[in-house]
């Protein structure tokens, strides 16, 4: 039978469903990357991780996008078996999201290269709940807010907002958590003046009464997380911001009676808890480790190495695990209500 010709339309056309194939591909892959099977995920369990059961379980991990370099992978990799082993709820990441300049656009390349090709495990295919760093201030933060509308697990509704779960389902045992965007609180507070975009004026006023009125509200468990420490052993634990900080939302965290302040920005894994009711943990080592001390106001464990913590919580108590980049498990605490 004779073939019959077409002419140059028809391969235009070809051309151009091709080309919508791969658009369509692109944003497919842009929001979420192939999963890697649990079972299978270089070699599985963490040997000696503990678990309660009917309990509340979460990643936190900080301080991280940089293509995969500085033990970025490795650490990805035991978040995977530890989410897998916890059954983890979500993952909360403490800022300093993209280095070194945070994110352009939802289509910037560090989406793909930071982030969706290194947390593959399916475990890690739950929702992550991120906060903003000094590094992410860099470009521009509204990107990362953004991408929350293209992907399946990346949940910033927007700069700061709150969350509130509960354990096991129970009403009464609600856990509130309280996402801050630290990083235009540190500027205002060292004297940088606003931007009209990045740090308009009168910002650091608006967050601060929303903080108060969130935290106002009734919980079993009040937890905040923010990228600047307040209390740290490492390199900052003398600078301004770290005071500044400090000075600032103590007074808060005591008059709303604050369990947990849950930090990054410092390249270690620390424990303290200094006088009053609060305990400040920092996870802010999952690409890169610094020197670190215990802090003398209260230090409990400080570990400069590179890695992630996992918490779980169950009634008056609270697990957390203090993973390093080896899959080992270098510190248990548990902190009762």
């Amino acid at each position: 039978m004779q073939q019959k010709f077409l002419g140059p339309f028809h391969s235009v056309h070809k051309i151009a469903v091709w080309l919508l194939l791969l658009t369509t591909v692109s944003a497919v892959s842009l929001a979420q990357a192939p999963l890697v099977d649990d079972l299978g995920y270089k070699g599985g369990s963490i040997k000696g991780i503990a678990k309660w059961d009917k309990s509340l379980n979460f990643i936190v991990m900080g301080d991280w996008g940089r293509n995969g370099e500085n033990y970025q992978k490795e650490v990805a990799d035991g978040m995977g078996k530890a989410a897998h082993d916890l059954d983890a709820d979500f993952v909360i990441a403490t800022g300093d999201n993209f280095y070194p300049y945070g994110v352009a656009s939802t289509q910037d390349y560090h989406w793909i290269s930071s982030f969706e090709s290194i947390y593959r495990a399916q475990s890690l295919h739950v929702r992550w709940y991120p906060v903003l760093g000094n590094h992410d201030y860099a470009s521009n933060p509204d990107a990362q807010v953004e991408y929350s509308r293209i992907s399946s697990r990346w949940t910033m509704p927007s700069r700061y907002y709150s969350k509130r779960f509960f354990i096991d389902g129970d009403t009464s045992q609600s856990v509130l958590m309280v996402f801050m965007d630290t990083d235009p609180l540190e500027k205002v507070m060292r004297g940088v003046k606003p931007d009209s975009l990045k740090y308009p004026s009168g910002t650091m006023e608006k967050q601060l009464a929303w903080l108060q009125q969130t935290l106002s509200e009734r919980a079993a468990w009040k937890i905040v997380i923010g990228h600047h420490p307040l209390y740290t052993g490492g390199w900052r634990k003398n600078s301004s911001d770290t005071k500044n900080m400090k000075e600032l939302l103590e007074p808060v965290f005591k008059k709303y009676g604050v369990d947990l302040y849950i930090a990054g920005h410092e390249h270690h894994l620390e424990y303290t808890k200094p006088e009053g009711k609060t305990h400040y943990i920092i996870s802010g080592a999952a690409s890169e480790a610094r020197p670190v001390s215990l802090n003398p106001n209260g230090g409990k464990f400080a570990a400069a190495e590179q890695g992630f913590a996992a918490f779980t919580m169950k009634g008056n108590k609270i697990m957390i695990q203090f993973f390093n980049y080896k899959d080992e498990i270098i510190n248990t605490s548990i902190i009762q209500k």
